[in-house]
């Protein structure tokens, strides 16, 4: 959650894709052109996406070509787990509507803003951030007792900020609360939540923990006012390029924050053009744990029963929320496949380790895929006629058993109806998650196991 300051912007890597015919049909080159690494790193210092540090997610170089590739007039795109909203900054840049799906309303806060910043009137928000630098110059300067507290229901085991830094995150508090206009509003609590955790005693490592634990010193004072207002003028800064590249046009921009998997109540069926998404991975990374300082400084959790409805929401069940269950199965057949002696495996492995074993595990894997069989089906459901859908996924590695994710999502996707194009790996080499780190979840995997990413292309027939 480092502050990004401007820099030189690096592009990311190129996305190579064939270029698709009026009438929709992929060339036979497709399935030989391949794509190049989706990684999201260069969306650190690119203009709007550099906005909100989120962990996880694709370039938005690659979601571009994308749009070039598989789009040549105006359409619809959408992302069912469009998280800080690359793929809708990228698609109303490019011309096209743009839906997205998002249940951690941190997230959908940033894909709205982002999403809508060229509606924006820079010059009031430049004048509101000079005048919050003034308000925080006079406050500072005078024996101030902010208004603002800190949320009730927000605990840690230590403290999360210093005496001192809390005081001036809650003069900014006042500052933000104060404010009338809703979009200039919503920009500076963006800008406050996408630096909170970095004048805090936690960081990300990639999981939110204390920065001690990691060997880092606590913060005793930071100078919270310059992180906030040095993101609130990139921001500026961003909304003035973005306002250059495109008109105030009427394109439709939705986000939804509901699951994707209750899309049939808002979205009309064959409506969709192309999807360009990254479902949560099989790793058991918890974003709204990880985002919990965010929803409760925002407003969106005041209880642990607001995260847990978060969780109820999520793509594939939590570990920690099915690992228990003496069973848990597949809810679809998948014939010609070896899924289920996969799970069958995994789930005889280290008994002894109860809940921590391989049924707990399996249970979760069979979860996971029991989601990505109603993801397909929704995707069925959007997808115009010969619409196209790519899914970056990556595999996993569960108590020493490789599971090929992309190869059986796109079996699933098959099951449903859905025409898989090709399956294609720019990234062959991915880090290791929590899961494949950790000598209590999994057990050595072997050699010949390597966790990659893979681009699964799917057609509506």
């Amino acid at each position: 959650m480092a502050i990004v300051t401007k820099t030189n912007r690096r592009p990311a890597a190129q996305l190579r894709l064939p270029v698709i015919p009026e009438n929709g049909e992929a060339p036979a080159s497709t399935k030989e052109a391949g794509f190049s690494d989706p990684n999201f790193a260069g969306n650190k210092t690119l203009p709007i996406h550099r906005w909100v540090p989120w962990i996880a997610g694709f370039s938005s170089d690659f979601v571009k070509s994308a749009l070039n590739g598989y789009l040549k007039k105006k359409g619809t795109v959408l992302d069912p787990f469009c998280g800080v909203g690359t793929t809708l900054v990228e698609a109303i840049l490019g011309g096209h509507n743009a839906i997205g799906f998002e249940i951690n309303p941190y997230a959908v806060l940033a894909s709205r803003a982002k999403a809508n910043a060229h509606r924006i009137d820079i010059d009031e928000f430049i004048s509101k951030i000079d005048d919050f630098r003034q308000f925080y110059k006079k406050k500072t300067s005078l024996n101030y007792t902010p208004q603002s507290t800190p949320p009730k229901g927000f605990k840690t085991r230590a403290s999360f900020y210093s005496s001192q830094v809390l005081h001036k995150v809650l003069i900014v508090q006042d500052f933000v609360l104060a404010i009338e206009d809703n979009n200039l509003r919503d920009l500076f609590r963006l800008a406050f939540a996408s630096t909170m955790v970095s004048y805090s005693n936690y960081s990300y490592e990639p999981s939110l923990g204390r920065r001690v634990s990691a060997g880092r010193e606590e913060i005793h004072d930071f100078p919270v006012a310059k992180a906030i207002t040095d993101k609130l003028t990139d921001m500026a800064e961003d909304i003035a390029w973005m306002q250059e590249r495109m008109e105030r046009n009427n394109l439709d921009v939705q986000i939804i924050n509901d699951s994707f998997f209750h899309c049939q109540k808002h979205l009309s069926g064959a409506s969709v053009d192309l999807v360009i998404t990254s479902p949560p991975y099989l790793n058991n990374y918890h974003y709204n744990r990880n985002t919990r300082p965010q929803l409760y400084w925002l407003g969106y959790a005041q209880s642990p029963d607001d995260l847990k409805k978060l969780e109820d929401l999520n793509f594939g069940k939590f570990w920690q929320t099915v690992r228990d269950l003496k069973r848990l199965d597949l809810s679809f057949a998948l014939p010609h496949t070896d899924i289920g002696e996969r799970l069958q495996m995994l789930r005889k492995l280290n008994k002894e380790k109860g809940p921590y074993g391989g049924n707990g595990w399996a249970n979760y894997a069979a979860a996971y895929f029991n989601d990505c069989h109603r993801f397909a089906e929704g995707i069925r459901y959007v997808l115009k006629r010969r619409g196209t859908a790519l899914v970056v996924i990556g595999n996993s590695i569960l108590q020493g058993v490789m599971i090929p994710t992309d190869e059986y999502f796109a079996k699933i996707a098959e099951s449903v109806g859905l025409e898989l194009v090709k399956i294609d790996i720019p990234r062959a080499t991915r880090v290791g998650n929590s899961i494949i780190q950790s000598d209590v979840r999994v057990g050595k995997a072997k050699s010949s196991h390597q966790l990659y990413e893979a681009v699964v292309v799917l057609r509506k027939p």
